[in-house]
């Protein structure tokens, strides 16, 4: 028998995952056999008790690797209305309209690539403080935890190292991880992928950690600015390229592409996670969330333009200010948006003939 662990967006501003779980009896399962669903919606802020029926449709299925008996999946879900249109709050959803939009599915699958640097903090249930922090006062400062080594500058590798191969076995790209800046602040990078896929990994990938982590009596937490002061906020920069990006560009059409999207910078902001404003303070390798620049190599812009990038003239950007909580349906939606508008107004017109 298996159990299947339905995963779905809630409605809240800052989004959170839901989760209840079936058992399917059955010698093998594939996405096509897994039973619609529902749920209640007026305990999610996606209905109002008097109307409250949701539906799960089921999208995704990835085998969780955590039971060594393989007889546990996560089913990652869309929420639908009971007449099967898109719920409100179905954001992978409106991304596949704007998908639709840029030329289709196929189309867009095989142009555009991404990958997510995924930040957070591990938080213990004890003391709600990052872990390994005193109970009163602070650590040392910042300094010696990126990219750290030894019990004294990171704390749960183990824990990060696991994750990583679960995720992996699942069918979840994590190309890497690392210590962040801060006691306890951790990433992983997931892809390269397309528009969808990539954020359907994000999603799986946090829920295998928070599962993961609450086994340990800890939790995670991907606020933009987990601690007040002079403490590195976190985020989730987004790497993207275009076909045209990887294949036909220069250095001087991809800053061109930089300064186009400068004329979208309030429409992307307002996909780049809640709160973002305590970490965009132009502090801690970031621009003001007030303002708009690009740079080679320059981890304090707006986007970033890799020096592999710089000296090859062609590949992908970096965006450094979606924050550690975006909903990367949105995120990536919009990224995906604005880079082919921008694309068509600097590359050369017989290129898209």
């Amino acid at each position: 028998m298996y159990k299947l662990d339905y995963v779905w967006l809630d409605g809240y501003e800052t989004k959170n995952m839901r989760m209840k779980t079936r058992y399917y009896n059955g010698y093998e399962i594939d996405i096509k056999d897994v039973p619609v669903w529902g749920f209640d919606g007026s305990s999610t802020d996606q209905a109002e008790g008097k109307n409250s029926d949701c539906i799960l449709e089921p999208v995704k299925l990835y085998r969780d690797a955590s039971d060594p008996m393989g007889m546990t999946h996560i089913v990652l879900c869309e929420v639908m209305n009971p007449d099967g249109s898109p719920h409100e709050t179905n954001s992978r959803a409106k991304m596949r309209q704007i998908i639709e939009d840029c030329g289709g599915l196929e189309k867009v699958s095989k142009d555009m690539m991404f990958g997510i640097e995924q930040e957070y903090v591990i938080f213990d249930k004890k003391t709600g403080r990052p872990s390994g922090w005193p109970d009163n006062g602070f650590p040392p400062p910042q300094g010696r935890y990126y990219c750290g080594v030894g019990g004294d500058c990171v704390e749960h590798q183990d824990l990060i190292d696991e994750h990583a191969s679960i995720c992996n076995r699942a069918g979840i790209p994590i190309q890497g991880t690392n210590a962040e800046v801060m006691l306890s602040q951790w990433e992983y990078q997931v892809g390269p992928a397309n528009a969808i896929d990539v954020c359907d990994h994000l999603w799986v990938a946090r829920y295998l950690l928070e599962k993961m982590a609450a086994k340990e009596n800890l939790y995670i937490r991907l606020d933009p600015k987990p601690i007040s002061g002079d403490w590195n906020g976190s985020g989730a920069h987004i790497n993207f390229s275009s076909k045209f990006m990887r294949e036909d560009a220069t250095i001087e059409l991809l800053k061109d592409m930089c300064s186009a999207l400068g004329k979208f910078k309030m429409e992307m902001l307002s996909t780049y996670g809640n709160d973002n404003q305590l970490r965009l303070t132009g502090k801690h390798e970031t621009a003001h969330i007030n303002d708009y620049n690009w740079g080679v190599s320059d981890r304090g812009a707006s986007i970033r333009i890799p020096a592999s990038t710089a000296i090859k003239g062609k590949g992908h950007l970096e965006d450094r200010r979606p924050a550690a909580n975006i909903d990367p349906y949105e995120a990536v939606a919009a990224i995906t948006k604005y880079v082919n508008i921008v694309e068509k107004e600097v590359a050369e017109p017989s290129l898209f003939v």
